[in-house]
């Protein structure tokens, strides 16, 4: 290269680093943040929630001066900001390069108020320059709740929907206690915080949105409030007896329900129950007692497990699993076995009736439903009306009124906005095709049969 063409170059990165360095004071030069508001999801008092960002930027070739960044509200304020590494609630003197951008990151903690519904606080952010201001609106919508940390249930104890309970480090109901859950009551658990109960659970919720029984991870800011493992789940001991689970739904849990026998009669009754999105398995239960009516358990790492033997009775139950954004399908979402971790067997009575069993087509599961047999113990495993994808019928079962391979048919299935339905949609072969199990309605609440027979799954087609 010519010495002059290099100088020409050398001078010409000169004066572009030049002009970035330099700084304006003209009114006419705009900064620009990335959002007019920034909104925070629900957060619950005195907990703080997870950091939200303002960006600036400057679109001028030129450098600019902020004399100030800070919160309308001051001290007082809910929310904390921290600009260019430097906490507020005012920030000043700070410089954006020509073409760069700050970062102002913001965070929320709401102290408790006499409310019981979720309520709005609200501030903002001021951001001035050569004469100049503009506002970024802030708010998040604060919850009051009731928060038990280590808590143990010794008696009887029942729990309403006045306000929701957040649970730190876990719950534990004892032998011989019960806690009882009214309709219309959310629990949220922190990430290290499980429920065990040795004595008896009783969560009875009603067919509507609002009244169902709720059990969830606490943190509710997108992204985290749709995360799998975001609590342990819900543990009953080999000592805990009469379980019931009415209209409940069970989320975002490790394990969502893992149970323990032997049990020598039924220990858990769900009814219209839902499990989602555990991370581990919707249901583990090893030589357990289980009766089941309208049960849906979806996009589960393992959707139902049940193994060591036991004693089970599932009506009407949709098991479906399809990968999304936060896990692949790689189990059936149905195993049965009556092997013990010991090696050997243990009994095992196990009834199917009406059924939905279905993954991803071309997907890594062949077989959404696995049976295995260790020989020695009596070994019963029924299956009495079923839609189900497989490549032949487990061996070593009995199997009456059964469809394979077709797709059910559901009403949404949206894998990339992770938004399903499990209803059952027009034309679907599932509809009318279940035997009389003398259940009168689905998982809704709504009458069963709608039409001629029942409908197979959880849900029937009104």
């Amino acid at each position: 290269m010519k010495p002059a063409a290099l100088l020409l170059i050398l001078i010409t990165i000169a004066f572009a680093a030049c002009r970035k360095d330099r700084f304006t004071g003209s009114a006419d030069a705009q900064l620009r943040p990335g959002a007019d508001t920034l909104h925070f999801d629900t957060v619950f008092v005195n907990t703080g929630s997870t950091s939200g960002v303002v960006k600036i930027f400057n679109d001028n070739e030129e450098g600019i001066r902020i004399s100030s960044v800070r919160l309308a509200g001051g001290n007082a304020s809910p929310f904390r900001i921290n600009a260019d590494g430097i906490a507020g609630p005012e920030v000043r003197d700070l410089e954006v390069a020509g073409g760069d951008s700050l970062y102002v990151f913001v965070t929320v903690t709401i102290n408790p108020n006499s409310n019981t519904q979720p309520f709005v606080v609200q501030d903002s952010i001021a951001i001035e320059w050569n004469g100049n201001r503009r506002w970024v609106q802030l708010d998040a919508f604060g919850q009051n709740a009731r928060f038990l940390r280590n808590h143990i249930v010794r008696g009887s104890e029942t729990w309403d929907n006045t306000l929701p309970y957040v649970i730190l480090d876990g719950i534990t109901v004892d032998t011989l206690a019960s806690l009882n859950i009214t309709q219309g009551t959310h629990i949220y658990f922190h990430g290290n915080a499980p429920m065990i109960v040795h004595g008896s659970l009783h969560s009875t919720g009603d067919r509507y949105d609002s009244t169902r029984v709720r059990f969830t991870g606490d943190r509710l800011d997108i992204p985290y409030r749709n995360f799998p493992a975001s609590w342990p789940g819900i543990y009953f001991s080999d000592v805990s007896r009469n379980n019931t689970l009415t209209f409940t739904s069970v989320l975002n849990a490790y394990q969502a329900i893992a149970i323990e026998g032997p049990a020598p009669a039924t220990q858990l009754t769900l009814r219209e129950c839902i499990i989602d999105n555990a991370y581990d398995a919707g249901i583990y239960a090893n030589n357990a007692g289980i009766d089941s009516r309208n049960l849906l358990v979806s996009n589960c790492g393992s959707g139902i497990s049940l193994s060591g033997g036991g004693n089970y009775n599932f009506v009407h139950t949709t098991a479906v699993g399809y990968s999304n954004r936060y896990q692949q399908h790689t189990n059936p979402v149905l195993f049965i076995s009556n092997r013990t971790a010991s090696g050997g067997s243990a009994a095992l009575n196990a009834t199917f009736r009406n059924g939905i069993y279905w993954g991803e087509a071309n997907g890594l599961v062949q077989d959404e439903v696995v049976v295995l047999n260790s020989t020695g113990a009596p070994f019963n495993v029924t299956f009495d009306g079923a839609l189900w994808r497989m490549r032949a019928t487990p061996s070593g079962i009995g199997a009456s009124n059964i469809q394979n391979g077709l797709d059910p048919t559901f009403d949404s299935v949206d894998h990339t906005n992770r938004i399903y339905s499990f209803r059952l949609a027009t034309g679907s072969p599932a509809v009318d095709k279940g035997g009389n199990a003398g259940t009168p309605i689905d998982l809704d609440g709504k009458p069963r049969p709608a039409g001629l027979a029942p409908d197979l799954g959880a849900y029937e087609k009104q």
